[in-house]
């Protein structure tokens, strides 16, 4: 029987729940031309998100090219401006021979060469000499456009790991070519998000950068824990297995309704369960996603210094005056200046996140296994806790 949670991809169909205003904003913004860029921490489900956005205006717009792109292994800016031509030309059309064409009459400057192999779909790609791809890169950021004109149609271009463009050479030529031109077209708009979330902030909300200001921002909530409850438990019912309504709330609570590990932790009890999740079952679950990401958890405070550990220390334990002579004194976190600069590194790693003044980890799993190896509080849940 196919698990009802999922997780570890996107998720645009089944598994996919409660977020209609974000679906409805982002659908209405991109639809009405207005470019967006996505910020929130990772696995909070900006890219399923995005691709239930998608498939509704494939659905419903017969006039839009849609086009996804993720930068997750694009490691140069060459590399980016030859996949950037191959989806938009590959999204203007059903027909191959029609990509083939476009290849070639649609470049003034640029001579491109075109690969196909047996299956079409999977087997075409477009390649440029680098140098003059630098040289008359305007050509290929402005191919939507061009191509937009001349079918009548509009396009919609969405683009995951947006923030690794900041780590190629010469990013900030790029990143300006970028705005000069695409803030020009009339029938492109834009979706822009990536997992690392300080990065993000940083070239769209800093008011020195290129695209400072560039389109909407939308600041990505997490889901409600009573619709995940309604969800899980509705899971489990769809696939002739029940959970407790209690048992479906202490997974969004333990999990702080952080989608990625709400889902998992889902999936690991529903997998356990045969007919009815009880106690044990929950605990085994539980105990089986927090073995299963040890080793990662193990490597984040393996590569950290010794105050940046002391400091998650502190915040684990719910101190918010991490200047104050106490604090630093008791957790050894150093100087203020330590203190200062150690919570800007965890921040900018998404490690830990600031909210009132209140400091906490935002991956709820990893600060169950943090405080059961440095402070020995268990995390596995008692009938008293649980509920029936």
């Amino acid at each position: 029987m196919k698990t009802p949670f999922i997780y570890g991809h996107t998720v645009s169909t089944q598994g996919f729940t409660n977020r209609e205003d974000s679906c409805e904003k982002l659908y209405l913004n991109l639809t009405q031309g207005i470019n967006t860029s996505i910020i929130s921490p990772r696995r909070w489900g900006k890219s399923s998100l995005v691709e239930k956005v998608i498939l509704d205006i494939n659905k419903k717009n017969k006039t839009i090219h849609t086009v996804q792109i993720d930068l997750f292994s694009v490691s140069n800016e060459e590399e980016f401006l030859e996949l950037f031509a191959q989806e938009v030309i590959k999204a203007s059309s059903n027909q191959w021979q029609d990509w083939v064409t476009a290849g070639k009459n649609l470049f003034k400057q640029l001579i491109p060469q075109i690969t196909i192999g047996t299956d079409p779909k999977i087997d075409f790609s477009i390649t440029f000499n680098w140098e003059e791809l630098i040289k008359h890169k305007n050509e290929i950021l402005n191919l939507p456009e061009k191509i937009a004109q001349k079918t009548g149609k509009h396009f919609i271009i969405c683009i995951d790991e947006f923030q690794e463009l900041a780590n190629y050479p010469n990013f900030e030529d790029l990143e300006k070519s970028m705005r000069a031109i695409w803030q020009r077209q009339k029938k492109v708009t834009y979706c822009l998000y990536g997992s690392k979330r300080h990065m993000m902030a940083d070239i769209f909300n800093n008011s020195s950068k290129p695209f400072y200001k560039f389109g909407d921002i939308l600041l990505l909530p997490k889901i409600k824990e009573d619709k995940w409850v309604d969800f899980i438990v509705k899971g489990f019912k769809r696939t002739k297995k029940s959970i407790p309504k209690a048992h479906a709330k202490a997974i969004a609570q333990l999990m702080k309704n952080h989608s990625w590990y709400v889902q998992q932790l889902a999936h690991y009890i529903w997998q356990k369960t045969h007919k009815k999740t009880d106690l044990d079952i929950f605990n085994a679950a539980l105990s089986e996603l927090i073995n299963a990401n040890s080793p990662f958890y193990q490597k984040i405070v393996e590569t950290i210094s010794k105050t940046q550990l002391n400091m998650l220390k502190a915040i684990s334990q719910g101190e918010t005056q991490l200047s104050s002579a106490a604090v630093m004194r008791n957790y050894r976190l150093g100087t203020p200046r330590n203190v200062g600069k150690n919570k800007s590194i965890l921040m900018k790693d998404d490690l830990i996140d600031e909210t009132e003044g209140a400091y906490q980890f935002l991956d709820p799993a990893f600060e169950l296994w943090f405080r059961k190896i440095y402070f020995k509080e268990p995390y596995l849940l008692d009938d008293s806790t649980l509920g029936s």
